[in-house]
C-alpha cells in the first residue's frame, strides 16, 4: 500500500522513492548476474540504497482504506514509516543500534517511545484503544477539553500534563522530561517556527493526517502506524477490524432494507453571524451517510481540493437547497449540543418551513463524537439506525439523539 501523494506535491515523494528504490534494485540485479551468473535481491539483503544497505525488507504492512501512510517491515525489529507529507521514520527497537549509511531524510525513533507530545488530539482515542495512555506524557489539550474520560482523568492525576498548544508549546516542560516524539496535527503547518524549534531541541515531529483519508474507515486505519510505534500491531488490527465489521454489517443490512428509500440528510451548524457551515461533498461526513444508506443533500458542494473540509453558505441558500431534505443532523462541535427543536429555531427562525422540522426528524451529535477517532462505524450505524427509525422503532444511539 503506498501512500497517496496527489494533494501534497512533490515533496519527499514516497511513491517516486520506493520507484527509484526499485530501479536501482533492478539495476543491482542486473550487475550481479553479469558478473557473477546469478544473485537476488532477497540473497543480496534486500539492498535499498534509499535506506540503508544494512536493512534486509521482509514486508509491508497490509492496508484496507488508508492512503497517507505506509509501514515496511525490517529484520531485527526495524520499521519504516512513511506519512503523506515524505517525512520517513525509522522505528529502531529497545537496544536495538541505528543502522548505518541511513539516508539523510529518514528520522530515528529509538523504543521505547514514552512521554510523546500529543497535540493531534484525534490520536488520544487511539492510544486509549490500544492501552497506552502512559506512552503519552504531555497534551495539546487541557484536562477540560477532553471527552475522552480516560485522558481526562490522567491529566487530573498528573500522569498526562498540558504542555501548551501546538502554537505555543512549553518547551522547558517538554525538554525537562525526555520527550521521545510530538505528535502534531496538520494545523502546525501555521506555525512552522514551532516544528523547526522542536527538532532543534532534538525532539522528533510526525504529523498526523489522518484527517485527509478519503475513506472514514482511512481514519480508524491509522490506528496501526500508532500500533506499529508502539509494537501494538495486533491491539491495532483488532480493534480496526471491530469498526470495520460493524461497516459491513450495516452495509449488509442497507442491501437488505433498500438504500434508505432515497432519503436525503443535511449535517450543518449555524455560525454566530447567521451564516450556516455545512459539509464539502467531498467531506468523509457525507461519505458515512452514504454507507450507511441514505443520501447527503448537496450532491456537488465544494471543491475536492483544499484542505478545508467544510465552507460556509447565508441561510438563504441553505434554505433554497435543504428545505426538503428528509433529516437534518446538528453538529455540535462548535457552540454546544441542542435537546430541542426549539432551541434550534432559535439559531433561525426560517428551518421551521424545513420538511424534516415538520415531520420531527432533526437530529444532534453528541459532543464527544470528533474525539472518538475509533469510532467512526459506530456513528456509520447511528445514522443507519436513523434513516430506518420508523422500522426500528426508538433504536439506541451513541453519537446521535433525537431533538424534542
Amino acid at each position: 500500500m503506498q501512500v497517496n501523494k496527489e494533494r501534497y506535491g512533490n515533496k519527499g515523494s514516497y511513491k517516486n522513492k520506493r520507484r527509484n528504490g526499485i530501479l536501482a534494485g533492478v539495476i543491482l540485479l542486473i550487475c550481479l548476474m553479469m558478473f557473477s551468473g546469478c544473485g537476488s535481491l532477497k540473497e543480496d539483503g534486500g539492498k535499498d540504497e534509499n535506506i540503508s544497505p544494512y536493512l534486509t525488507y521482509e514486508s509491508s504492512m497490509e492496508l484496507t482504506y488508508a492512503e497517507d501512510f505506509a509501514v515496511d517491515y525490517y529484520s531485527g525489529g526495524y520499521k519504516l514509516i512513511t506519512v503523506a507529507d515524505g517525512s520517513r521514520y525509522l522505528v529502531v527497537p529497545e537496544n536495538g543500534e541505528v543502522p548505518g549509511e541511513l539516508a539523510e531524510d529518514i528520522v530515528i525513533l529509538k523504543q521505547p517511545l514514552n512521554n510523546i507530545y500529543l497535540v493531534a488530539s484525534a490520536v488520544m482515542d487511539m492510544f486509549r484503544e490500544l492501552d497506552a495512555l502512559d506512552s503519552i506524557r504531555f497534551s495539546g489539550q487541557k484536562a477540560e477539553g477532553w471527552y475522552i474520560e480516560e485522558a481526562g482523568k490522567a491529566m487530573e492525576e498528573g500522569r498526562i500534563l498540558y504542555a501548551g498548544k501546538y502554537n505555543m508549546p512549553d518547551y522547558e516542560l517538554i525538554l525537562s522530561q525526555g520527550c521521545s516524539l510530538a505528535v502534531e496535527n496538520t494545523m502546525i503547518s501555521h506555525s512552522p517556527e514551532v516544528e523547526e524549534k522542536l527538532k532543534e531541541f532534538g525532539i522528533p515531529v510526525m504529523v498526523d493526517y489522518s484527517s485527509y483519508e478519503k475513506h472514514p474507515l482511512g481514519r480508524v486505519e491509522w490506528v496501526k502506524l500508532y500500533g506499529a510505534l508502539l509494537n501494538k500491531e495486533e491491539a491495532a488490527q483488532e480493534a480496526f477490524q471491530a469498526q470495520t465489521d460493524i461497516l459491513k454489517r450495516v452495509t449488509g443490512e442497507t442491501e437488505e432494507e433498500g438504500s434508505g428509500a432515497g432519503k436525503t440528510v443535511a449535517f450543518f451548524y449555524i455560525t454566530t453571524n447567521g451564516a450556516v457551515n455545512v459539509r464539502k461533498s467531498s467531506d468523509y461526513i457525507p461519505k458515512m451517510i452514504d454507507l450507511a444508506g441514505g443520501s447527503y443533500i448537496f450532491d456537488s458542494l465544494g471543491e475536492e481540493t483544499g484542505s478545508k473540509s467544510s465552507m460556509n453558505m447565508q441561510m438563504e441558500e441553505f434554505y433554497k437547497e435543504a428545505r426538503n431534505a428528509d433529516y437534518l443532523i446538528y453538529n455540535s462541535t462548535i457552540d454546544g449540543e441542542i435537546k430541542t427543536v426549539e432551541e434550534l429555531l432559535q439559531k433561525s427562525s426560517m428551518l421551521k418551513d424545513f420538511k424534516a422540522v415538520e415531520e420531527g426528524n432533526v437530529y444532534c451529535t453528541t459532543s464527544d463524537l470528533y474525539q472518538q477517532s475509533m469510532s467512526i462505524g459506530v456513528f456509520i450505524e447511528d445514522i443507519h439506525k436513523m434513516l430506518w427509525a420508523e422500522k426500528d422503532g426508538q433504536a439506541k444511539m451513541q453519537y446521535l439523539y433525537q431533538l424534542e
